[in-house]
């Protein structure tokens, strides 16, 4: 296996982990957002107020996502093991 190979491998890899994170990092991200705003309009600093909606939020996601997650994680680890099967052995 080439040096080239093993970069696109390693590439792909890292594009794969932030397309399943995605999801759930962007739903955090959004709730953390309104969830700020709405905290400084009204002066309320309590943390669980912010904690407790972007745990719920980022579930809410990873259920939602959950199939597409599940065929681009079974379409990556089909094509890496037909790479793996192309290697030559060594002796």
């Amino acid at each position: 296996m080439s040096t080239e190979q093993i970069l696109d491998i390693g590439r792909e890899t890292i594009w794969v982990a932030a397309q399943i994170g995605a999801p759930s990092l962007a739903s955090a991200l959004v709730l953390g957002l309104v969830i700020a705003i709405l905290q400084a309009l009204t002066q309320i600093q309590e943390a669980t107020v912010a904690f407790v909606p972007k745990l719920l939020g980022v579930v809410l996601a990873l259920v939602v996502a959950m199939p597409w997650t599940l065929e681009v994680l079974r379409s990556f680890t089909i094509d890496l093991f037909g790479r793996i099967a192309q290697v030559p052995s060594v002796p």
